[in-house]
């Protein structure tokens, strides 16, 4: 019996369903709305979609999607913001479909030249593993998975804190349904909601279940429902926190979290390289 790990495509075969993918949402979207219009498209079943990457945050679809977007970056077919929203370029508007494997020849061509030595061409696979260094995000969830539970959960409390919560408590009531706090948002000074949130120090992907049970013990004591946990969320936990007729519930996960921490500065310190240069046509005005 072969592994599901075996039957997740290639980043190769991911390149023309992802320009598909990107047309179809209208030349832009977010990595969740292209990974997810991949899946649709290929008809991925959720064995296959909630394969773990690792020991990271990301499924292994997610991660080949992401090497799949980086090549057509490269090609000059799409393009990416700073939020993380990925467009066609003018020539990937133009372009409906690739060669696959003609994307992959010019993006090593490139990447031999940039290096100045010609080299025989690894394999795909291998290239894109030994060109993947962990990631500061990676980083930051393994420090996050240390945290005693009762940590966590004071950082998810300082989070939304200096995300603009007010009044937020920490519960530390067992039997709540998972309900680990709650706060208020003020919408334009005006509008408040109260919010209850659970937070999950969690390796791996977070199913359906949970949205249902936290749905459920929330109903009738707040507007919104925030799960923020260090892992993932499977297809079928995103499409259950948005059911038609339910309560919605917003999704916070590990990559999601880490930006977050990055944004507010919590832990997370970013330094800038300062960059000097020589104005040498001034000196020749003196």
């Amino acid at each position: 019996m072969s592994r599901p790990a075996g039957k997740v495509p290639s980043f190769e075969a991911l390149l023309n369903p992802t320009l598909r993918a990107l047309h179809a949402l209208g030349g832009s979207g977010s990595i969740h709305e292209i990974v997810d219009s991949i899946v649709r498209d290929i008809g991925l079943p959720a064995e296959v979609t909630d394969v773990p990457h690792g020991k990271g945050t990301q499924t292994e679809v997610e991660y080949r999607a992401a090497w799949a977007r980086n090549y057509l970056k490269n090609y000059g077919l799409i393009e990416n913001s700073d939020r993380g929203i990925w467009a066609l370029t003018a020539e990937g508007i133009r372009t409906t479909e690739v060669d696959p494997r003609q994307v992959v020849r010019e993006i090593h061509r490139k990447h031999r030249m940039a290096r100045d030595r010609p080299t025989e061409a690894e394999p795909v696979a291998a290239t894109a593993e030994s060109a993947a260094p962990r990631s500061w995000q990676e980083e930051l969830i393994e420090v996050l998975l240390q945290l005693e539970p009762s940590a966590f959960e004071r950082l998810c409390q300082r989070v939304l804190r200096e995300a603009g919560f007010l009044e937020v408590e920490v519960t530390r009531r067992s039997g709540d349904g998972g309900i680990d706090g709650y706060g208020t948002i003020r919408i334009g000074g005006l509008i408040s909601f109260n919010v209850l949130f659970q937070s999950k120090r969690y390796r791996g992907s977070i199913g359906p279940e949970v949205v249902r049970d936290f749905r459920g013990a929330m109903v009738g004591r707040a507007d919104k429902g925030l799960v923020i946990t260090t892992g993932s969320f499977t297809r079928e936990a995103r499409r259950e926190a948005t059911r038609d007729g339910a309560p919605p519930i917003d999704l916070i996960d590990g990559e999601l979290l880490a930006e977050k921490l990055k944004e507010l500065r919590l832990g997370v310190g970013v330094k800038m390289v300062e960059s000097v240069e020589i104005d040498s046509a001034w000196f020749s005005t003196l």
